[in-house]
């Protein structure tokens, strides 16, 4: 087995270990830094369990190789911060039942936020606005936003319900 060193910042505090060039980032997150508010679901990039942002956008960090995320910055759901307003609209409508998906949907939640607000389009939004970016979110394009996150207790409409009420402030 290889050992890496890699130097990167997760919450806003540096951190160096050494990995296994096979340790993912989720893996890394949650083992070595004890981090566990990311959630290992599928273990395959299609739940978004272990959704976190990487330099400010979202990645899936069990599709995601420590070893690649060396100098860069992690920030996972143990990052308070901006991320209040959108964990306050989750309990406000009861967006989560177990409970088990909620920090990868908040991580995505966030993320798409940002991505609407700088102006990048969906499929839902280049649809319902002819390639324009619409100044408030729709249903729909929440949805097609969020199409990788996946509920198995079926929270659907309550998570939208929060994020709509997020991007309307």
């Amino acid at each position: 087995m290889t050992h890496v060193n890699i130097e990167l910042t997760i919450n806003g505090t540096r951190r160096t270990t050494d990995v296994d060039v096979r340790t993912t980032l989720l893996d890394l997150l949650r083992d070595h830094f004890g981090l566990t508010g990311t959630k290992k679901g599928c273990d395959h990039g299609l739940c978004g369990a272990c959704t976190v942002h990487l330099d400010g956008e979202r990645v899936l960090s069990c599709l995601t190789l420590a070893v690649s995320v060396t100098g860069r910055t992690v920030r996972t759901i143990e990052s308070a911060g901006d991320l209040a307003p959108v964990s306050e609209a989750f309990v406000h409508h009861d967006a989560f039942q177990c409970g088990y998906c909620t920090p990868g949907q908040i991580m995505s939640a966030q993320a798409l936020l940002h991505e609407h607000a700088r102006g990048d389009i969906s499929a839902a939004s280049f649809d319902e606005q002819r390639g324009m970016s619409p100044p408030c979110l729709t249903r729909g394009e929440i949805r097609e936003r969020m199409a990788g996150n996946i509920c198995r207790c079926g929270a659907y409409a309550n998570i939208v319900a929060a994020i709509e009420d997020v991007s309307h402030r």
